[in-house]
């Protein structure tokens, strides 16, 4: 009887690929959710400087009138307060406004971004913060600043 035998593989190799999958598709899923909330986190960050920004030039912008009529450029600093608090506001974006040294508007915001892919392993959102500030203007003259 010239019969074909069939080699059998040895059990030893059984199975190897499941487990190198098992191994590799959670760190795969790791990195890759690293990247992607990882890019939110970054947007998030500039959207909230961006925000900062923009809310600090409002109130930069919020002259003292009476002082503008009899020919100073001044900021009203209360005003500026409000004004870059209402951008806040308007932006529905949480935030602290302060005048530093009563020449200086500084803005900070906070922004919480969820994530997609670190949910899984717990982390929900991400908090992030923006800061931006504004010189409110004093002085005469018709450049803003300092006179002749």
């Amino acid at each position: 009887m010239t019969g074909y035998h069939r080699r059998r593989r040895p059990d030893g190799d059984r199975g190897a690929i499941s487990v190198f999958l098992a191994v590799l598709v959670p760190g795969l899923l790791l990195i890759i959710g690293l990247a992607v909330d990882g890019g939110a986190k970054v947007a998030a960050t500039q959207r909230a400087n961006a925000i900062a920004d923009e809310a600090a030039r409002a109130g930069g912008q919020a002259l003292d009138i009476s002082a503008a009529l009899a020919g100073e450029i001044q900021v009203d600093a209360a005003a500026a307060l409000a004004a870059a608090q209402d951008y806040l506001d308007r932006s529905d974006v949480p935030g602290v406004v302060t005048v530093v040294d009563g020449d200086t508007l500084h803005v900070t915001t906070t922004i919480s971004q969820p994530t997609t892919f670190l949910g899984l392993i717990g982390i929900s959102t991400l908090t992030v913060e923006g800061s931006g500030t504004a010189d409110l203007i004093t002085g005469t003259g018709q450049n803003g600043g300092a006179g002749p």
